[in-house]
């Protein structure tokens, strides 16, 4: 918190940021304004309600600094930055963005808001370090909802590949020490955003689809089709990483692509040793490497998703109530402050402090589980929890009173 300090005009929003994030650290089952002021020992939520919504301070210059945090501390000179997207199901048609589209979240189609992040990971630990509102064109062809929803005028329409390679470009532009670029096949599948990790010279391992045009000197194949055309030696049993359960080993295989830009372009196809399922990449590198420095990059896309759950389920990533487009900001760079440190403090206590026998290294639950017992957890007497009880409930019954007053005027 002494590190983004000085980004606050004020102290009282200096101290409600720290009241804020130590809030979303904290084993609460549930974080919004309510529950964050109760939690910090505050008379009621207003004051968390100004830090997000019309206190003055720059979310991107938090950002920048969190940025710089998170490399510090995770530093890897062949870190991969993973790109992907995670929607938040919400109600309603006021929410800045929020639009019937597909979300993995719930595997289909959904009212929801949806966003593109940008994740450092390195051996060392992974976190979030930049994200992205995305504004469907629904928004952005109506000015009179995106001026209610606070959406900036120089804010148009862009894709999810558009914004994945502002982050990037954003990245790569404060220095950040970074050789690979991951996604799946949103990315991958778009030619723009590849020409540009290439202009960078920065390599990239992003899935395609099953039929994905290939160009090789034997012609043009869908990547599928190109499969059935690889000799037996050509696939080799590799790990694509360790996981819960111990290594991740699938069979691996490389083909040329035939392409006249400068550096080393391949289809890297992944097979499952069980079922055969196939999965395909599209590869790019200044310089050649080996398959195996492919399968490592390849493995790392799915920090990004471990990331996702540790985000949404220890700090609240998912939480938010707000429908606006600064306080969506604020909310989601205080809470992957809050991510970011749990995940910088477990990876120091990994290399100062290595397990021993019989113990697994920290993780990101149980330094959170300790920091919130033996460090922050407030002691707040009865009076303060009644005063809340009866506040919920005096808003509880002005909101019931509103809709029964509306109800009876529709009705009327």
């Amino acid at each position: 918190m002494g590190r983004i300090a000085g980004l606050f005009a004020r102290v009282e929003s200096r101290r409600r940021a720290r009241q804020f994030v130590l809030g979303l650290m904290s084993d609460l089952p549930r974080k919004n304004c309510w529950t964050l002021a109760e939690h910090a020992g505050c008379a009621s939520p207003d004051g968390l309600q100004h830090l997000l919504s019309r206190a003055k301070w720059d979310a991107d210059a938090v950002r920048d600094d969190l940025r710089g945090f998170v490399v510090e501390h995770l530093r890897d000179d062949d870190a991969v930055l993973v790109v992907d997207e995670t929607g938040d199901l919400k109600k309603g048609t006021h929410t800045v963005g929020v639009q019937r589209q597909y979300t993995g979240t719930a595997g289909r189609i959904e009212n929801s808001q949806v966003a593109v992040y940008l994740a450092y990971s390195t051996p060392l630990g992974h976190a979030a370090i930049d994200r992205e509102l995305y504004v469907p064109r629904s928004w952005t062809q109506d000015l009179a909802r995106c001026q209610a929803a606070g959406i900036p005028g120089t804010v148009g329409f862009a894709t999810k590949p558009q914004l994945a390679a502002r982050m990037i470009g954003r990245a790569l532009d404060a220095g950040v020490a970074a050789s690979w670029v991951a996604g799946d096949e949103v990315y991958g599948g778009n030619p723009h955003l590849r020409t540009a990790l290439e202009r960078w010279q920065l390599g990239y391992v992003l899935a395609v689809a099953c039929d994905h045009q290939i160009t090789t000197h034997a012609g043009t194949f869908r990547a599928d089709a190109l499969v059935k055309k690889l000799p037996k030696r050509a696939w080799q049993k590799l790990s694509a990483g360790a996981g819960a359960k111990g290594h991740r080993f699938y069979d691996w295989a490389l083909a040329g692509i035939a392409d006249d830009r400068p550096g080393h372009h391949n289809l890297l196809v992944r097979r499952n040793r069980r079922n055969g399922e196939l999965a395909f990449y599209r590869c790019y590198s200044a310089n050649r490497v080996p398959l195996s420095t492919l399968v490592r990059v390849a493995g790392r896309r799915w920090t990004v998703e471990e990331t996702f759950q540790s985000g949404k389920g220890l700090a609240g990533l998912d939480e938010h109530q707000v429908r606006r487009w600064t306080s969506w900001h604020r909310w989601v760079t205080l809470a992957m402050l809050a991510h970011a440190f749990l995940v910088a403090a477990a990876a120091a206590e990994r290399a100062q402090d290595p397990a021993p026998d019989g113990l697994i290294p920290l993780t990101c639950n149980e330094i959170q589980h300790l920091f919130t017992t033996l460090i922050v957890r407030p002691v707040l007497d009865a009076a303060h929890r009644l005063h809340w009880s009866i506040w919920r409930r005096r808003h509880q019954a002005r909101a019931r009173a509103s809709h029964y007053h509306r109800q009876v005027a529709l009705h009327s």
